[in-house]
């Protein structure tokens, strides 16, 4: 598994520009001192704190320099994980005090918020902090600050597969970097620079940029840059299959994390390395990194750099055929993430488990690790769409009461109309007629507005209804519509339909190898593919990530085999084509798990909820019986009959055993032969 940060691209900014500095020179030192600071990135948080605190008393209240030292000391307190001390400066920056300087104190808050987000996991909030903010230049901003913020967030889309914006952006924060004249800077944003190309598939144009910026590094060289140009610079060469120079950059960023002193970058550097030896499948230099590496994480007391060696040595042993030792290793690791809240790197560890168990013939365990795997994703999934359907709830709000603010304006623009119109009978007696008909005008004028208000409203409540039971990306069912219609497949709580599990084969190294836009594509497409075998009374669902949902009403054991096998090889009929022309081809296939309720021979059947569950289980087999497959149950043993929701739990749990014990019946069917898997390009974190 991959670092998730290292020597982080907000390091990459300068602390003034020589014209910034010279319309701030009454404190000209204290620059130059935030320089050094900044320079020494995360990596020396906890040195940079007492630094900081001694140099806030020189900066005056409201300046740009005690905004610039805020920023920071809230990166810093981030790395330390003191929370406690980082809201009270949030909300320092949040109140800035000098109206000029807003704009800046936003960027710094969204730069530290952004920081805080990704320790916690939550890269997508993160970028959503960051992607609001302008990101044009002013003199009221230090440029330090600006530098940095644009190779976050460069960084940031480059993860998130928008890798045209990454690509603008770090050429921005280039550019920037260049008036100040300073290699180091411009290195370090050359490095954010070509990790952006890389992103973007662009590999012999991000190794011309990765050597450029080693260049820039010799010229001013600091073991924190040459770390992470050496780090950058490995990921790239491994690309480009040039695994001897990719080695030879990883050695080099070792040694510029050993010349830095800094225990936390030494433990990371020795991950990487571990990493870089899983991924080339040297499995015995893996495992000597990774114990290395989890050595001095614990003398460190380095919990995430802990929890990333203890998962690549558990990797490691059980590709060296010490499979429980290994096990017992990543278990470590998850429950290290566990404890720091970093629910999708437990989730990605559980994947990469449930991978390593597959190949090495532990079935069972493989199957374990996808379905603990799959409850991670399906709370990160509740936990994002309760957030999501708070948002448009919220929405909906703030358009209802602007809505009937317009109708009280309405109706008070309506009584004005009426008062002036009793007015001129007082004063006109001779037109009051005409002024009967004004008024009578003037209510049917309004009457037709408010009508049309009101029409308007309902159909945008209707619009946000349908919103919020549509996946945005596909046009498919959401759970939340899923949960409405399934009512009619259920009788008195009991599920009486076939239902379809499907879940997009190793799409995680897609999104990986080729960004998230080609991810998305891939989505688009196998709805596509699937919406062509189904009627339109069928209920086809995106459960959530790369997984589908499929509930018909058709219980015909023949019928629902067909059907399998037919979405099976719909699936995998062609390769997605993306890139420039739509060029390039990318071979897919899924997983699938099915079964009809009631299940034969005894009709039994459950709630729809125990029902997926169960094709759940199912879907995880076919994953570790090898993907590109289904299997779907048949029938159940006579010991079977009268399974209450507890049996139904633990028949789940056991379904590989129940199988080979003769307790049930199931149906295996293969997919479509294809090319070999794309490989995965790595983040920035690691090789």
């Amino acid at each position: 598994m991959s670092a998730s940060q290292v020597a982080p691209p907000e390091s990459a900014g300068s602390a003034a520009s020589s014209a910034l500095r010279s319309s701030h020179s009454e404190v000209p030192d204290l620059w130059t001192q935030l320089e050094r600071v900044e320079r020494g990135g995360t990596a020396r948080a906890a040195l940079n704190l007492p630094v900081l605190a001694a140099l806030e008393g020189r900066a005056a209240p409201g300046s740009l320099e005690l905004l610039e030292l805020l920023a920071l000391r809230g990166s810093a307190l981030v790395e330390t994980k003191d929370t406690v001390a980082l809201q009270p400066l949030l909300d320092r920056l949040k109140a800035w005090p000098e109206s000029r300087h807003h704009a800046a104190a936003q960027l710094a808050e969204a730069w530290v918020r952004a920081q805080q987000l990704n320790r916690e996991g939550k890269s997508d909030q993160a970028l959503k902090a960051m992607s609001t903010l302008p990101t044009e230049w002013t003199p009221e901003i230090p440029l330090s600050l600006m530098v940095r913020f644009l190779s976050q967030l460069c960084i940031a889309e480059s993860e998130a597969g928008r890798v045209e914006q990454a690509i603008a952006h770090a050429n921005q924060a280039l550019q920037l970097a260049e008036r100040s004249r300073a290699s180091w800077r411009r290195a370090a944003a050359l490095s954010s620079l070509a990790y952006a190309l890389l992103r973007a598939q662009q590999f012999e144009r991000a190794a011309t940029v990765i050597e450029e910026a080693l260049q820039e590094a010799g010229r001013d060289p600091d073991p924190m840059l040459l770390y992470r140009v050496h780090n950058t610079r490995a990921i790239i060469l491994s690309q480009l299959k040039r695994f001897d120079r990719a080695q030879a950059s990883m050695q080099m960023a070792l040694s510029a994390a050993r010349d830095s002193g800094s225990l936390t970058l030494q433990s990371l550097a020795l991950a990487n390395f571990g990493d870089f030896y899983l991924r080339q499948g040297n499995f015995a230099k893996a495992r000597q990194y990774s114990e290395e590496g989890l050595a001095l994480a614990r003398r460190n007391e380095d919990s995430s750099n802990e929890a990333l060696a203890l998962h690549n040595l558990g990797i490691a042993l059980i590709q060296l055929r010490q499979v429980e030792q290994g096990k017992g290793y990543v278990m470590q690791s998850i429950t290290v993430s566990q404890a720091q809240g970093l629910n999708g790197q437990v989730a990605d560890s559980l994947h990469e488990l449930g991978d390593a168990l597959e190949r090495m013939g532990d079935l069972g365990g493989a199957a374990h690790a996808f379905q603990q795997h799959r409850r991670m994703i399906d709370q990160q999934l509740r936990e994002e769409t309760r957030s999501a359907v708070l948002e448009l709830q919220a929405q909906y709000d703030d358009d209802r009461r602007a809505k009937e603010m317009a109708l009280l304006n309405r109706d008070h623009s309506l009584k004005l109309e009426q008062l002036r119109a009793r007015d001129l009978q007082l004063q006109l007696w001779a037109a009051v007629g005409a002024c009967v008909v004004l008024s009578a005008v003037l209510l049917g004028l309004a009457y037709q507005r408010i009508r049309k208000t009101n029409l308007a409203l309902a159909h945008s409540n209707a619009a946000l209804k349908v919103q919020g039971e549509r996946d945005p990306l596909t046009g498919l069912a959401n759970r939340r519509h899923f949960q409405t219609a399934i009512r009619r497949l259920a009788e008195h709580g009991q599920l009486r339909a076939s239902v379809f599990l499907i879940d997009i084969d190793h799409f995680k190294r897609i999104n990986d190898s080729h960004g998230h836009a080609v991810g998305d594509a891939v989505l688009i497409e196998v709805a596509e593919r699937l919406r062509s075998c189904l009627r339109d009374e069928d209920l086809l669902v995106r459960w959530g990530g790369e997984e589908f949902l499929i509930v018909i009403d058709a219980r015909q054991p023949a019928q629902i085999e067909h059907l399998a096998q037919r979405l099976l090889n719909q699936i995998a009929q062609a390769p997605v084509r993306f890139g420039p022309g739509l060029a390039q081809l990318l071979p897919i296939s899924a997983s699938m798990g099915f079964a009809s309720f009631p299940v034969a021979p005894h009709d039994w059947t459950v709630d729809w909820e125990r029902a997926i569950a169960l094709v759940d289980t199912l879907m995880y087999m076919a994953k570790a019986h090898g993907r590109n497959r289904a299997f779907g149950l048949q029938s159940l043993g006579a010991g079977q009959a009268s399974l209450d929701a507890a049996g139904c739990l633990a028949l789940s749990e056991r379904m590989e055993e129940a199988w080979q014990q003769g307790e049930l019946a199931l149906l295996q069917l293969q997919g479509p032969s294809l090319p070999a898997s794309p490989s995965a390009v790595p983040s920035e974190g690691g090789s």
